[in-house]
């Protein structure tokens, strides 16, 4: 069965005459593998890299969206563990408008990385993100803590030189009822 599965995604673009594959990703999965999300998304960008259609990676930063289920994924008790490491955020209409702007650009035949315009310490994020929200949990810095399943380390989870920042604030995002 995994054979078929396999051979149908190494053969389906090309047999539908697909120019030009978009995928989305995510920031740092070459740098947390143990993660198995972040291990599955590796192994579709090898398959999309070596299916000889042209493509074009997206490879986001953690959307807004997700920063209660995050928050709720490192809760213990009252406890939200987090580890001490850079975070940069990025709301998910921006992220929608960059993998639109490389849907209908050339492709790219690699990758471009979008984050959110603050780099700031995700314990700390959490920390303001909660107080706003009124939750009364704990956000307790922790070097070990798991992102997931996995310890990220200290750049794991931001985007390189020459990404791509959105403009929407974390706080304005949240104030705007989002």
């Amino acid at each position: 069965m995994k054979a078929a599965v396999m051979e149908f995604f190494e053969t389906a673009e090309a047999a539908a005459g697909v120019g030009h594959h978009v995928a989305l990703s995510v920031v740092g999965t070459e740098r947390m593998p143990d993660n198995g999300y972040f291990a599955a998304k590796i192994v579709q960008e090898q398959l999309i890299e070596k299916s000889g259609i042209p493509f074009s990676l997206v490879h986001a930063t953690q959307f807004f969206e997700f920063v209660r289920a995050i928050a709720d994924a490192a809760t213990d008790g009252d406890t939200v563990r987090i580890a001490p490491v850079q975070f940069q955020p990025i709301a998910g209409e921006e992220v929608a408008q960059a993998v639109g702007r490389v849907a209908v650009g050339q492709p790219l035949n690699g990758r471009v990385e979008v984050g959110g315009p603050e780099n700031v310490r995700m314990d700390e994020f959490f920390r303001d993100a909660l107080a706003a929200w009124g939750d009364a949990r704990t956000v307790v810095s922790n070097p070990q803590a798991r992102y997931y399943g996995s310890v990220p380390g200290e750049r794991t989870l931001v985007p390189g030189e020459g990404a791509v920042l959105g403009t929407i604030r974390h706080r304005d995002w949240a104030t705007a009822g989002k």
